[in-house]
């Protein structure tokens, strides 16, 4: 699940090849949704990992909960939104498609 499958390639003023912005979206809340509090420091690679088997979609949490401007590491007593990923991909494509 990349958030940059749905992303054109254009061309800039000078001719080079670019790709276009990419709009990452808050992912919806669903039922499915995991709650849980961070108990020491940790990293949002990790956390991601952990619930998707996948460190690079450290920002699908990142985005669920705001954070990770500039940093990976979510600090103890922070309560993260962990999203389910069923439909992320879609609600993403739809997202960007839609601009």
């Amino acid at each position: 699940m990349s958030r940059y499958a749905q992303t054109k390639a254009v061309r800039d003023e000078k001719g080079k090849r670019r790709l276009q912005a990419s709009i990452t979206p808050v992912p919806p809340f669903s039922a499915d949704d995991v709650y849980i509090r961070i108990t020491s420091p940790d990293r949002l690679d990790k956390l991601a990992n952990t619930f998707y088997n996948d460190p690079t979609l450290w920002w699908v949490i990142a985005s669920a909960n705001g954070i990770g401007k500039g940093t990976l590491m979510v600090t103890r007593d922070t309560v993260l939104r962990i999203p389910s990923n069923t439909n992320i991909q879609q609600f993403i494509s739809n997202t960007n498609l839609s601009r």
